[in-house]
């Protein structure tokens, strides 16, 4: 697979509490360069990023991030904020508590409200499958199905672990076909890209491929 190709699916990541805009812009400036997906920043930047990089590349934002342990009217608040602020995309966190729960009702619901709140752009949901069995896995891949997001993500990159190959398998092969499906965190090489890709993803997040990429051209 060419790298271009495994950039173009890429959103490329800088979610660290201690990032500056002087950071955000050259991520920015890195997304724009080698065209990739999207960028996907905080949303106290979707604003200056926004106003910055034009209609040049989307800009992708989290929100109940990184727990999910916000209350629904937070995140339809910080949704709306971040599309009102220029966010083409909007990564949400569930509510694990709920999942744990089986309050499968809510969970949908609280979906389906955030939805709304992006009015019309894309909502990937975070389900964060290192903290949750096979079962739970499977339950929120029929839940996400159900629901009127348009991916479904495996992790924030700030708990236990990242996005598995074997988690993708199981979302591919538990996942309404209509519904997209996002790997984040831990995918440190070009091999790891491409295997994702391979098993079912239609997006990565992560923040070094571009750095393996800038790697690649030094060395020509």
């Amino acid at each position: 697979m060419e790298i271009r190709e495994i950039l173009s699916k890429c959103d490329h990541t800088l979610l660290a509490p201690q990032a500056t805009f002087e950071e955000i812009r050259q991520v920015c400036d890195d997304g724009i360069r080698y065209g990739t997906a999207s960028v996907c920043i905080p949303p106290c930047f979707v604003k200056e990023a926004k106003s910055y990089v034009g209609d040049r590349l989307p800009i992708c934002t989290v929100i109940g991030f990184p727990t999910g342990a916000h209350s629904t009217a937070v995140k339809c608040f910080e949704a709306a904020e971040a599309v009102r602020h220029g966010a083409d995309e909007v990564d949400m966190v569930i509510r694990l508590g709920w999942v744990k729960e089986k309050q499968e009702e809510k969970i949908l619901s609280e979906i389906n409200e955030v939805k709304a709140a992006c009015e019309g752009r894309l909502l990937k949901v975070i389900v964060e499958t290192c903290l949750l069995t096979k079962e739970e896995k499977i339950l929120l891949c029929q839940l996400v199905s159900q629901s009127k997001a348009d991916y479904i993500k495996t992790s924030t990159g700030f708990s236990t672990g990242g996005a598995t190959k074997e988690d993708i398998a199981l979302m591919k092969a538990y996942c309404a076909p209509s519904l997209k499906i996002k790997a984040a965190g831990g995918i440190g090489s070009l091999e790891d890209a491409e295997d994702f890709l391979r098993l079912g993803a239609d997006r990565l997040g992560t923040s070094r491929i571009i750095k393996l990429a800038e790697k690649m051209q030094n060395r020509k």
